[in-house]
């Protein structure tokens, strides 16, 4: 058996490449569309979000970063993929191919501590107004930006360096749309433990710590609006959560169905379909949940434009 830091190479086999030359060129079509789309809306709403001064909030910053990790998501995974398309050559090294896991765990990271601090702002804005710029003040928001960024990356770190453990016994075949951990791991030979004891530390403070937290901010949050005697101020303050309740059960509904999906070649398309809605369609609809439910966002945009 040899190690994985050897130079074995590992084959990326998305379903539709077994399908034949149709499915082929459909996938690409579909997957340029969905890179090019989902690029041109998180940009919009980064631009419209630096240039107007009225939009310089903490639950703006926020949905800047949330934006970020929506590129990052699609960037890292989509460009890869198009090649092995179009190229018909799906190998990739595996130096290539934990550079595209780490990337990819960053932004997963990161994107579930964004959603805490979206859930946050929105409990600080309704249950602590009077308070909200003390609490979530300027210097207090950079430092939650820059706590985004080093824990996604203490994450990624520690589970990559955990995969780098396991033993591979040849080139790896995985059916997947990029260098998946999961995928990786059903395809071990030995030297899985290091890896099961990291994931199940992570499930637990990137998975259900943040479900815990959020839920607990909307608990709080709903107390209040339900305290609230005119119907008017209900919906409206209601409506300020509505956006971000949408890319929660978008983001933990597709994740949750991804990682919980059993490693069986029966389940192989499934996961396989998932994936792809989770890394590629989510990060093109969280700008669009925002742009389309937010006045404020779509006043700067008319704003700019004009």
């Amino acid at each position: 058996m040899e190690n994985i830091t050897s130079p074995i190479d590992v084959h990326i086999l998305p379903f539709f490449i077994k399908t034949g030359n149709t499915l082929i060129i459909f996938g690409t079509v579909y997957f340029f569309f969905i890179y090019l789309f989902g690029m041109l809306v998180n940009i919009i709403i980064i631009a419209v979000i630096c240039l107007d001064l009225h939009l310089h909030t903490p639950m703006y910053l926020f949905l800047w970063n949330l934006s970020v990790v929506d590129i990052s998501y699609t960037t890292v995974t989509i460009p890869k993929l198009l090649y092995i398309l179009l190229s018909g050559n799906n190998s990739v090294s595996f130096t290539q191919c934990f550079i595209q896991m780490y990337f990819m765990l960053i932004a997963d990271s990161a994107e579930a501590i964004v959603l805490i601090l979206m859930a946050y702002d929105r409990y600080v804005a309704i249950c602590h107004p009077l308070h909200y710029h003390r609490i979530l003040s300027k210097k207090i928001c950079i430092l939650l930006i820059i706590a985004i960024w080093i824990g996604g990356n203490v994450n990624s770190s520690l589970m990559t360096s955990s995969v780098l453990r396991i033993i591979f016994c040849s080139s790896v075949t995985i059916h997947q749309f990029f260098c998946d951990a999961k995928a990786l791991i059903n395809k071990s030979c030995g030297g899985t433990e290091m890896y099961y004891i990291v994931m199940y530390e992570v499930y637990l403070v990137f998975g259900l710590c943040p479900v815990m937290c959020n839920l607990m901010s909307y608990v709080q949050i709903f107390k209040v609006i339900q305290n609230i005697k005119s119907k008017d101020s209900r919906s409206k303050v209601f409506s300020t959560c509505s956006s971000h309740l949408i890319v929660l059960a978008l983001f933990y509904g597709s994740s949750g169905s991804v990682y919980m999906t059993p490693p069986s070649d029966r389940y192989d398309l499934l996961e396989q379909i998932l994936t792809m809605f989770y890394t590629t369609v989510v990060p093109m609809l969280n700008p669009l949940v925002y742009s389309l439910r937010n006045k404020e966002i779509r006043n700067s945009l008319r704003r700019l434009v004009s």
